[in-house]
């Protein structure tokens, strides 16, 4: 179905599914039939249910998905047959697109142009990219002398655990599912109860498109009780998440009182963006800088929160900042003429509307935004907010909103850039803008953060890793690097 605005509305005129288990390719209930309310951003109501498992759910998947892998069923298929079986599983992903991304609006509140391309379609374009490299990675043969032969083998660890978040969980899904799948192992996945809906729909395709029983499973319920269990469960070998720093400071504990499973974090972020003077073109990097933080209302990771401009075009360049942020058109999700949608629940709301008022209190200056928008309709709605003249000790610099809210300031050397952009506990990503090449390289170096975007805010591709320095992670997505997260090197040396 094609991106309409009436192709839009009949899929939202259906009743949303119930969010169930996925165990051994079959969609069941929780053992104990417990329920979970699933409230939509939109307007605040009731949209569907989730499974509230338990922890019993969660051994019970990662058992399925142990006898899976050791069965070889997924884990012995040839590379060529997982291969067909991954690009099925894309392209039935692709052709139920609009589908998914209505009911994934509905779940999590993101405007649906961007529910579209950046879920569903970004999901089914990773899930292609590794299975086309199923077949085309080699072992090695390390150079010995003549009577030994020494050789290096990529295996699958077993089973991998996977917590995703609510703001883009088809997207970062596929980032975890598909490398770990492509290398052979089994899955258990655990997603965010702020959105589940459309995961169990795409989780459900991988079994039509020919993915084996108990190869790909999925267990709803709160964090609380089944993500610990899945840290927990001794036949999980890896552990991949994406969230907040406090739940992945868990899941190391979790690692250590169980199998010492191998965990991988991505923690997000409160990263830098570097205006200087020089800048190619100041109106374009206004209009990214805007883009960059209120895109899916700041729900990104990689937003590009912590604003700095060179002293002698920061007042030029905040109102063009400010005129850009204005252009934003916030509400309905699943209405074209919106931008921008809703934030994904009432805490989050609450989050921002506390942050706004915390810097206000320490000196921030308003100069746009800073207001709940759409109170009556129900929904968790808010105005794009930049807020000038921030200092480093202000909460709204140190910690990640995850919402609408940009903090920005002068700077006037690159010593000075530097240090703010090496202020705070994350190390994600950056952006600069200099049209000074020498510039670039220098700067690009004594930033700490796992990805640098030069005069650019493009968020790159799956082809390029994401991950993190310092407390945003260990680890990255995307990229062929991202399947040596779910392989143990074996070495095998024979006396010939």
């Amino acid at each position: 179905m094609d991106l309409t605005q009436a192709n839009i509305d009949t899929l939202r005129a259906r009743a949303a599914p119930k969010g169930l288990n996925f165990i051994n390719n079959a969609m069941i209930l929780a053992e104990d039939g417990a329920e979970i309310p699933v409230i939509s951003p939109i307007d605040g109501t009731q949209l569907s249910t989730l499974a509230a498992s338990s922890a019993a759910d969660m051994d019970r998947a990662c058992a399925v998905a142990r006898a899976a892998f050791e069965s070889g069923v997924w884990s012995g298929m040839a590379p060529t047959d997982r291969k067909r079986v991954l690009l099925r599983w894309a392209d039935l992903i692709e052709q139920h697109a609009l589908e998914i991304a209505v009911l994934g609006a509905r779940d999590n509140g993101t405007d649906i142009r961007m529910a579209f391309k950046g879920e569903p379609m970004s999901a089914a374009a990773t899930i292609r990219f590794y299975a086309e490299a199923v077949d085309k990675r080699n072992g090695e043969i390390t150079p010995t002398k003549k009577d030994v032969l020494s050789l290096i083998h990529k295996e699958p660890v077993g089973v991998v655990g996977a917590i995703i978040p609510w703001n883009f969980p088809l997207m970062i899904g596929a980032w975890k599912m598909a490398p770990a799948l492509a290398a052979g192992n089994s899955v258990v996945l655990k997603p965010s109860e702020d959105a589940a809906l459309s995961t169990m729909r795409v989780v459900e395709l991988a079994a039509e498109a020919g993915l084996p029983a108990g190869v790909l499973n999925a267990v709803n319920g709160r964090g609380a009780v089944v993500g610990e269990a899945l840290g927990l469960n001794m036949e999980v070998d890896v552990l991949a998440f994406t969230g907040s720093g406090n739940v992945g400071r868990r899941l190391l504990e979790y690692s250590a009182r169980s199998n010492m499973k191998r965990v991988y974090l991505e923690l997000g972020g409160k990263s830098p963006n570097l205006v200087f003077a020089d800048a190619p073109n100041l109106e374009q990097a206004a209009k990214e800088t805007a883009a960059s933080i209120f895109r899916n209302n700041g729900q990104v990771c990689v937003a590009a929160s912590r604003l700095a401009v060179e002293r002698s075009i920061y007042d030029e360049f905040m109102q063009m900042v400010v005129d850009a942020s204005r252009s934003f058109a916030v509400g309905d999700p699943l209405d074209l003429s919106h931008t921008t949608g809703a934030l994904a629940n009432a805490a989050q709301l609450s989050k921002v509307k506390t942050a706004v008022a915390t810097a206000a209190d320490e000196g921030a200056a308003p100069l746009c935004g800073g207001q709940q928008l759409l109170e009556s309709s129900g929904g968790y709605y808010h105005e794009p907010t930049v807020l000038g003249d921030v200092r480093t000790g202000m909460d709204v610099v140190q910690n990640e909103v995850f919402g609408p809210v940009l903090a920005a300031r002068a700077f006037d050397t690159e010593d000075e850039a530097i240090e703010i952009a090496n202020e705070t506990v994350y190390g994600l990503s950056s952006v600069l803008w200099s049209r000074d090449i020498s510039r670039a390289h220098r700067l690009s170096a004594r930033i700490k953060s796992g990805t640098v975007q030069v005069n650019c805010f493009s968020g790159a591709d799956v082809t390029s890793p994401l991950g993190g320095v310092k407390q945003s992670g260990n680890g990255s997505d995307r990229s062929l690097h991202a399947m040596e997260k779910y392989e143990n090197i074996k070495a095998t040396w024979i006396q010939l």
